[in-house]
């Protein structure tokens, strides 16, 4: 079975692209905690196939409570693995302000489910040519989703891509309702590339994996998965994570979908040598 990418455009994140030919995969922990939980991470994720980082450095939480990321204090940290492993790295943007220190740090930027109607950031996101993944807000209708992708287009930056990560519904056995249906549709209707996130999207590592390979033969252009060393003592969202075997064994069971479809891995850049 061999997908049509005709429509998508692909957008680049250093030297992956997304939206093309090959399958994405993005991982790393909710939030980074230390130095050594982010490094550990990033080395094993590598290891498996992945070639983009994902962590958190400030977080929205609904619980004040919450751990809400290391803040400022995570940027020395995120360029330290970057240049260990040069792995692309994407992190979670909460406000406009934030852009410029940002910019020295991520490859990619995330606006994440609760800023996806935060028009201000969004305006300010297309002044860069920075790529951005928008997250579908979580009770957001594709068609608003895709609003909020064109204010950021609109304003210069042409570089979005959509991330499906759940839709809150009356349904409370999982985190989120996972829409399935919202991955083939702007596929179909958009040319903007779009990713899935079965992590948030369930709320339940032992759910993560399958509906990663049913994100995969729906068409979607890569996955963005949690992934924590020990995800009992994770700051954040441990009850979603899988540990690095867990995610090795996924890539694994991932990779006989993507023959199936006619689709490759992708693969990172190559250093070149002497």
């Amino acid at each position: 079975m061999s997908l049509n990418f005709e429509k998508t455009k692909p957008v680049r994140v250093g030297s992956i692209e997304i939206g093309g030919p090959a399958f994405v995969m993005i991982a790393g922990p909710c939030s980074i905690e230390s130095l050594e939980q982010f490094s550990q991470t990033a080395e094993a994720v590598k290891k498996s196939g992945a070639v983009m980082l994902r962590g958190g450095m400030f977080k929205l939480r609904t619980n004040p409570q919450s751990f809400q990321g290391m803040g400022s204090d995570a940027f020395s940290i995120a360029r330290e693995v970057k240049a260990r492993t040069g792995m692309q790295f994407v992190s979670e943007i909460t406000d406009p302000r934030q852009v410029g220190d940002f910019m020295d740090v991520v490859d990619m930027f995330q606006v994440g489910s609760r800023n996806m109607h935060n028009y201000s950031l969004l305006k300010e996101l297309g002044q860069v040519q920075t790529p951005v993944l928008l997250k579908r807000g979580f009770s957001g209708l594709i068609s608003e989703w895709l609003y909020s992708a064109e204010y950021i287009v609109k304003h210069g930056n042409p570089n979005v891509v959509l991330c499906e990560r759940g839709i809150r519904t009356f349904e409370t056995a999982t985190r989120n309702t996972f829409d399935l249906n919202a991955i083939a549709y702007v596929k179909q209707h958009s040319h903007l590339p779009v990713i899935a996130d079965p992590s948030h999207a369930t709320g339940a590592t032992s759910l993560v994996t399958p509906m990663s390979l049913a994100a995969a033969a729906a068409g979607a252009d890569g996955l963005i998965i949690e992934v924590h060393p020990d995800p009992s003592v994770a700051l954040s969202d441990g009850f979603q994570a899988l540990t690095p075997d867990m995610f090795q064994s996924l890539m694994a069971r991932l990779e006989r979908i993507l023959t199936a479809l006619d689709r490759p891995l992708a693969q990172a850049a190559q250093k070149p040598t002497c």
